[in-house]
């Protein structure tokens, strides 16, 4: 009888677990094709190239319907139980970085190559991006809205899911009124997709890359074939990799003696700590072998968006 019981509370308290399962972080940001259509974007100079990025400070700054148009789907999703990172106050944030962060190089004069909106989705750290897209058009004295959502990863930009439709004609109704109309109808289905992705990275991880580079002639006088131990660096670093990821899933895409690429780059979501874990977190960690005994490798680590790391070995 005891043991019924026992069994019992055990079953509902995993119940309980699971009904409280962790939902991802989003955050919404308009989409490319809509800032471009409305002007508000950027040409920046990425390493010698100029690149046109979308301008969310100038969009927030300039119009109210995108105002709007977030703080609406934020309401449904939050209404859905799903943890919201605000566009706006992480825009704030970035605004009091970027001073700081424009005059960061290397020893050796490398720049930090970021775009303002990697630099955003660093900050944030949001699980899932999701880009929104509207338009609104006049039938006679009506309006319709047809609006697209699109459910991204934040670390690899890769497409999740997403949703469309069109809302019902109407005499008065503003953009946020006639976007959750059009919304409500399709939004749970985009919703069962996010939670399925983000379902699928806490059982098997994160995805990154990381990629390793070796300054020449450095002057710690190695490179990925100086052995250790009878062992050369990169396959000690490839061990490394393969004890440290989730279930030893990585691909690595090629290697010399100064490099490696490493693609595909599960990482686990929390560390043993229970904290986040990002790209830089996971590559601090390899940079701190490598930096103590037996190799004493001086390594740079270098932010390439959120999902990207570099490990440069040999000087700083």
């Amino acid at each position: 009888m005891k043991r019924g019981i026992f069994l019992s509370i055990c079953m509902l308290v995993s119940l309980l677990a699971f009904s409280q399962a962790k939902k991802p972080t989003l955050m919404v940001v308009p989409s490319d094709v809509w800032c471009n259509k409305n002007g508000y974007t950027q040409t920046i100079n990425n390493q010698g190239v100029d690149q046109v990025v979308s301008d969310y400070q100038k969009a927030l700054q300039n119009s109210m319907d995108l105002k709007l148009a977030i703080a609406k789907i934020n309401d449904l999703m939050a209404e859905r139980g799903f943890p919201l990172k605000d566009l706006e106050q992480q825009v704030k944030i970035i605004a009091q970085q970027n001073a700081e962060n424009n005059l960061v190089t290397s020893k050796n004069g490398n720049e930090l190559a970021e775009t303002p909106v990697d630099r955003l989705l660093r900050t944030a750290k949001a699980d899932i991006i999701i880009e929104l897209t509207w338009d609104v058009k006049t039938q006679g004295p009506k309006k319709i809205l047809t609006y697209v959502l699109e459910g991204k990863d934040s670390y690899t930009g890769k497409s999740i899911g997403g949703a469309n439709g069109t809302s019902e004609p109407s005499f008065s109704a503003e953009v946020p009124q006639l976007l959750e109309e059009a919304v409500v109808a399709n939004i749970d289905n985009f919703n069962n997709r996010l939670q399925a992705h983000f379902d699928d990275l806490f059982a098997n991880g994160r995805e990154v890359a990381l990629d390793i580079r070796v300054f020449q002639d450095n002057e710690a006088g190695i490179d990925l074939e100086t052995e250790f131990d009878g062992e050369e660096l990169g396959e000690i670093i490839d061990e490394w990799m393969n004890d440290n990821t989730q279930e030893g899933r990585f691909s690595k895409l090629g290697s010399s003696e100064y490099y490696i690429s490493y693609e595909q780059v599960r990482i686990p979501l929390f560390n043993a700590k229970g904290q986040a874990m990002d790209t830089e977190n996971f590559a601090r960690q390899l940079r701190k072998v490598l930096t103590k005994e037996p190799y004493n490798i001086p390594v740079k680590v270098m932010n390439r968006g959120l999902g990207k790391c570099i490990l440069v070995l040999g000087e700083k």
